[in-house]
């Protein structure tokens, strides 16, 4: 028997630091672990014995790339303790913060982690020196996304105005209308964008996902909702812990979750636009049907046209927003007195998917206790799915093809292990 073994070491393109093993024996594939090895980091620990109202400045540093959606996911749920309803001027705010998320981290993703997969070059830096115009049109929609979460969030890593009940401090109407004619050349350039990935050659590939995300009445969803997934399912926030369970594996440092009865599912931009296609805005869902985008997209290397299309969602909720503003009479809402403590669960829409958060808070305003669940982790399993079947597709592959395909397969779902750097290393056994 001939045993064969592939090893990378730190593939770029991936936020945050782990490992991936396939084992092939006879010709079948045996086993397949996408092991995050990071460190634990503790937040849900250090929570604990803090004031609630430190929770959302506390939670956003959990990451780098998207720390808008562990502050709101915080600030809902808490608020839902203290009896606090955002609603008006406050409520917009908060949607476009969120916007300015969604635009720099879809852009992020794009042009310089996952586009190199499909232009044929191993990273941004050489992509760059045949298509320099490409990065930088990439560069420039993450700089007005990152431009508004400046304006609302006082800077655009681990922004400092959010709180609970609002913003520390409002911008004027001045402030905001100044994103008005970023935003308006970033929509043209997104619109560019979703019609350049339309054209990129796409592997024909199909998985059978369990889509999971947030549906609003009105809205494409970002803050609000109810969760709902392609299985029928539709409960509030309340029932997260009842649907879905967390299980450690004894491979990886972060919990995988699956339905309550076993089954893998699916988070993020692919959920979203199936389950709320009827929720776009109105110039992301003509091109939708302009590129012929099929609803829902089942191949998750065309995850990259569905983030094009939500870039554009962000970049008209933002301008509709910016529009209309008014600067609100206060900048945040206090809670009713006397705060009477209590259990509080919320989720939010991610840029990579549903983020789910629970509080359980003293009459004091101490936090017990806090549970987090992040989207990658949502998403683990599935992901080792989607590299199982690949890899039974691909078998006949040489070890170098079968590593950068395996790559690809999980660089479709931007995992976002941490802020670091790197993300894979591939152990690939054939026996």
């Amino acid at each position: 028997m001939t045993e064969r073994t592939v090893a990378v070491n730190y593939v770029a393109r991936v936020e945050g630091e782990g490992a991936l093993r396939v084992r092939i024996e006879q010709q079948a594939v045996k086993e397949v672990e996408l092991r995050i090895f990071e460190p634990p980091r503790f937040f849900e620990a250090f929570l604990r014995g803090r004031s609630y109202l430190e929770a959302p400045d506390i939670t956003s540093r959990i990451c780098g790339i998207c720390p808008v959606a562990y502050q709101m996911s915080a600030s809902h749920a808490l608020e839902s303790i203290a009896g606090i309803e955002v609603r008006g001027p406050l409520r917009s705010l908060r949607r476009l913060l969120y916007a300015g998320e969604w635009i720099e981290s879809h852009a992020l993703h794009i042009f310089l982690l996952h586009l190199p997969d499909f232009l044929g070059f191993p990273d941004a830096v050489h992509m760059a020196e045949k298509h320099p115009e490409v990065v930088k049109q990439g560069l420039e929609l993450k700089r007005v996304g990152n431009q508004v979460m400046e304006v609302l969030g006082g800077r655009a890593i681990h922004p400092i105005n959010p709180r609970i009940g609002g913003f520390y401090r409002c911008p004027n109407r001045e402030e905001v209308q100044g994103l008005e004619a970023p935003l308006e050349g970033a929509l043209g350039q997104a619109e560019a964008t979703a019609r350049f990935v339309a054209t990129l050659p796409f592997p024909n590939v199909e998985e059978d996902y369990d889509f999971v995300s947030l549906r609003h009445p009105e809205e494409y969803p970002m803050n609000e909702g109810r969760i709902v997934s392609s299985s029928g399912l539709d409960v509030p926030f309340e029932r997260f812990e009842e649907e879905f369970q967390e299980q450690q594996v004894p491979w990886s440092n972060a919990l995988q979750s699956r339905t309550k009865e076993g089954r893998t599912y699916l988070v993020g931009p692919l959920a979203r636009f199936a389950l709320n296609r009827d929720r776009l805005t109105p110039k992301a869902a003509t091109l939708a049907r302009e590129l012929q985008v099929p609803a829902p997209v089942r191949n998750p290397f065309q995850a990259i046209l569905v983030r094009s299309l939500e870039m554009v969602v962000a970049i008209e909720e933002a301008l509709r927003i910016v529009r209309s503003y008014h600067e609100p009479p206060e900048p945040f809402l206090s809670p009713p007195t006397p705060f009477r403590g209590g259990i509080g669960r919320w989720a939010t829409e991610a840029p990579r998917g549903l983020l789910y958060h629970r509080y359980e808070v003293g009459a004091d305003g101490i936090i017990r206790e806090a549970k987090i669940v992040p989207p990658t982790a949502q998403n683990q399993a599935r992901i080792e799915q989607d590299v199982r079947h690949l890899v039974e597709r691909s078998i006949g592959l040489g070890d170098a093809e079968l590593q950068d395909a395996c790559e690809r397969a999980i660089r479709n779902h931007d995992p976002c292990i941490s802020c670091a750097t790197h993300f894979l290393q591939l152990d690939l056994q054939r026996d």
